[in-house]
């Protein structure tokens, strides 16, 4: 399969919309809102600096990576506050391996 320059921007966007749901499933809810941000930024990071890689022009541009970072937290944010959030999907991503702690001596 051939990577176009327009399947990997698509691609890298679909992607940025399902991150917060990631962030959730490998957090918790008690984990600091600070910290679940920098995991999100630094996924869409990494996000944005691999579909600059996967675009098949001239060369890799660090620059074209950098705004493409923003264009993935953008809209990894705007995704979650906008779609994640109100409909539900991001509690119970965080849920999902949440433990109940036990009382000592159970």
């Amino acid at each position: 399969m051939d990577v176009t320059l327009d399947t990997a921007y698509w691609l890298g966007l679909l992607i940025s919309v399902v991150l917060p749901v990631l962030v959730g499933l490998v957090t918790t809810r008690v984990t600091h809102s600070g910290t679940k941000a920098v995991l999100l930024l630094a996924l869409t990071a990494l996000n944005g600096f691999l579909v600059e890689l996967a675009n098949p022009g001239d060369g890799y541009n660090v620059g074209t990576a950098a705004v493409l970072t923003l264009v993935s937290f953008g809209t990894a944010v705007l995704s979650h506050f906008g779609l994640w959030k109100p409909t539900g999907v991001s509690g119970k991503a965080q849920d999902v391996g949440a433990k109940t702690a036990t009382p000592a001596g159970a």
